[in-house]
């Protein structure tokens, strides 16, 4: 299976999805919202000790709702999940959402990180920024959207480097597309030991994050465990993502889906899924393809869900720059 990248590098690769970003530099926080044009299966799975999150319960595939209108991906920690009633107020203006009677109830999911003690003033008085933030980020979606320092990924940090929102695609030989998106605020760390190398180097497309492959030969300290633990102020955890796909899923194909997507922070984030991490994967199908995979395409679709998701997230490293006050610099100044 020969793999590349989509036209885009994006999720919005895969057909029937929008992207949208907002942030502030001051609060040093942010959101991002996935639009789907029409309602999409999807699924979740949690393996992260820490979750935050709205409205996961109904993902399950015991559950009634089959198909949800936007995903939200939230800095701010628990005040960051007001997010998501700004992106239903934006969809309510729109009249999307599931029919209840005359009534329309936009199903918007959602998970945040933790970017409190970032250098940004969190000072916002009585109610957080992150309503109007969902709902702005509606109004700026498109499939083009920018990489790093943005939305989720404003104010997000990993062990010894700032973080990020991170994206990539693949377009598999079988003409279907999956597309991961990540907002990488990680307990661990995303490069090898001490050095400017990527743990998800083996999967690179195209010097998509710098083309320095792994290190030859492994650094001494490359297996050694280095957390944010060793700043405990900046102790501010937790990866959160998307990984979506054009092709029909049921929700239990869609959460199997998201399980695999796993593999990809484990391959990227050294540690990840610790009891500190609320490390969480949203699926999304969005139809467009027109079928439902074989067994044999699925097993594929689940390995370059893998891949994808390990590029997405040292993307998101790779793209970050610097803003004042942040508390560790950016990967692109490591020498």
């Amino acid at each position: 299976m020969a793999l590349r990248a989509g036209a885009l590098n994006l999720i919005t690769d895969v057909g029937g999805l929008k992207v949208g970003n907002a942030s502030s530099e001051h609060v040093k926080s942010g959101c991002t919202v996935i639009l789907c044009d029409t309602p999409a299966t999807a699924a979740v799975q949690i393996l992260g000790g820490a979750p935050g999150t709205r409205e996961t319960d109904l993902l399950e595939p015991h559950n009634t709702v089959e198909a949800i209108n936007a995903l939200v991906l939230s800095g701010g920690s628990a005040f960051g999940l007001d997010a998501a009633s700004g992106v239903q107020a934006a969809l309510r203006e729109m009249e999307v959402g599931f029919e209840v009677g005359t009534q329309r109830i936009p199903i918007v999911p959602g998970a945040i990180l933790f970017d409190m003690l970032n250098g940004g003033d969190k000072n916002w008085g009585r109610y957080p920024p992150y309503r109007e933030m969902g709902y702005d980020a509606v109004h700026s979606a498109s499939r083009d959207f920018a990489l790093g320092t943005m939305g989720a990924g404003t104010g997000a940090t990993v062990a010894g480097l700032k973080g990020g929102l991170g994206s990539a695609s693949a377009a598999l030989d079988n003409g279907t597309t999956i597309g991961a998106l990540v907002a990488v605020n990680a307990l661990g760390m995303v490069t090898v030991g001490n050095t400017r190398h990527f743990w998800a180097s083996p999967f690179e497309i195209a010097e998509e994050f710098g083309g320095l492959g792994l290190p030859y030969p492994l650094p001494g300290e490359a297996a050694d465990i280095r957390t944010k633990f060793s700043d405990a102020e900046h102790n501010a955890n937790t990866t959160i993502g998307v990984i979506a796909t054009d092709l029909i899923l049921t929700k239990a194909q869609a959460k199997r889906l998201a399980i695999a997507a796993h593999d990809g922070f484990s391959r990227a984030i050294w540690p990840s899924h610790t009891p500190f991490d609320g490390d969480l994967i949203f699926a999304l199908a969005t139809g467009t393809a027109g079928r439902a995979p074989e067994i044999g395409e699925f097993i594929e679709l689940c390995a370059t869900a893998a891949s994808t998701m390990a590029r997405a997230v040292a993307r998101g490293v790779y793209a970050a720059t610097p803003a004042d006050n942040d508390p560790h610099p950016v990967w692109r100044s490591l020498s």
